[in-house]
């Protein structure tokens, strides 16, 4: 057999999957770890837990009481969510979408951390076939106050 032969079908798809699993590797390289904490029945917070991992982030859950942490994170009653996960210093509360979280890192803004209050539909795990997702806000909260940190519509930059 030539040494320049064409390599196999089999061959090439090893390679492919190499690379995919690399290139899956190298993206999350650099990310801190997400840690959530969840109720163990919430099937929305496993869906943004899904879409954290799809965007390249390495994610622990924990299952448990929730509010006794977010009191003691310093999340408002008002921006409180489903879930609430713990991510470079920051605390993250419910269906922020994971480009707000990257935007957060390289940022590195001052505050406790970003909300997205309630469940609006279409924030990613919220999505609801059939249904316009909402236009909702990010909030970077804080000791110094609130501010939109961003809008989006469903999992879109609005």
């Amino acid at each position: 057999m030539r040494s320049d032969a064409m390599p196999s079908r089999r061959a090439v798809l090893v390679g492919l999957a190499a690379g995919l699993a690399l290139g899956r590797g190298a993206l999350a390289e650099g990310l801190p770890t997400v840690s959530v904490t969840k109720d163990p029945s919430c099937g929305c917070c496993e869906k943004w837990i899904t879409h954290l991992r799809e965007a390249g982030f390495t994610v622990t859950v924990t299952e448990g009481p929730v509010n006794p942490l977010k009191i003691r994170l310093g999340v408002p009653r008002e921006l409180a969510s489903c879930h609430t996960a713990q991510v470079g210093g920051y605390v993250i509360e419910g269906h922020v979408p994971a480009g707000a979280i990257r935007r957060l890192l390289a940022e590195r803004p001052n505050g406790i951390g970003l909300a997205v209050p309630g469940m609006p539909v279409g924030s990613p795990g919220m999505e609801v076939e059939g249904m316009e997702p909402d236009t909702y806000d990010v909030v970077l909260f804080g000791p110094e106050g609130r501010i939109a940190f961003a809008r989006y519509r469903g999992g879109v930059t609005a």
